[in-house]
């Protein structure tokens, strides 16, 4: 059994119009639902033990934050084709994790977050900014990753989780 945790980057800056997608850094609400999520992590005793992040400004800030926040010991590595990356290009991310690591946290983009959960567990779930999705896998080794293999233990989405603490709008 491993477990998967898929991050979606917090929400990022459109503010400079001159700056390339890969460049755009989070936002104001982004620097703050990052750290916020790396509490959840927490308090939900989430401790994947390596992050593997696309090296694009916006997620390599959420997985610095969340990683900080949470006080997870996880090395981050950047992993250029997480930027822009389809489910099937996520499935050989996750099946080249070396077998030592238990879990592991794939910190990107949409709109290849929520099809990677899909194909791992055939559930459609929206995955909007900062939002952290758990899948344990039934596997014994990372190369085994495959369609269906997950089972979706939860979505962690901010919003949702502010309404729970009573602190939503």
């Amino acid at each position: 059994m491993k477990t998967l945790y898929i991050l979606r980057h917090a929400k990022s800056s459109w503010e400079d119009s001159d700056l390339a997608d890969f460049d755009r850094p989070l936002n104001e609400r982004g620097r703050t639902a990052a750290p916020f999520m790396g509490k959840v992590m927490v308090r939900h005793a989430f401790e994947p033990e390596l992050i593997l992040s696309s090296p694009a400004v916006r997620a390599r800030e959420t997985a610095i934050r969340t990683k900080k926040a949470a006080g997870l010991s996880a090395e981050i590595e950047y992993k250029e084709q997480i930027y822009e990356a389809t489910p099937q290009t996520l499935l050989q991310v996750a099946r080249s994790i070396g077998d030592k690591f238990g879990s592991a946290m794939i910190v990107g983009h949409n709109p290849g977050m929520e099809g990677f959960v899909r194909f791992l567990t055939g559930k459609l779930e929206s995955l909007p900014t900062a939002s952290l999705a758990v899948i344990d896998l039934d596997i014994d080794d990372w190369g085994q990753t495959s369609a269906k293999t997950g089972t979706l233990r939860t979505i962690i989405r901010p919003k949702d989780e502010l309404k729970t603490l009573g602190q939503g709008n």
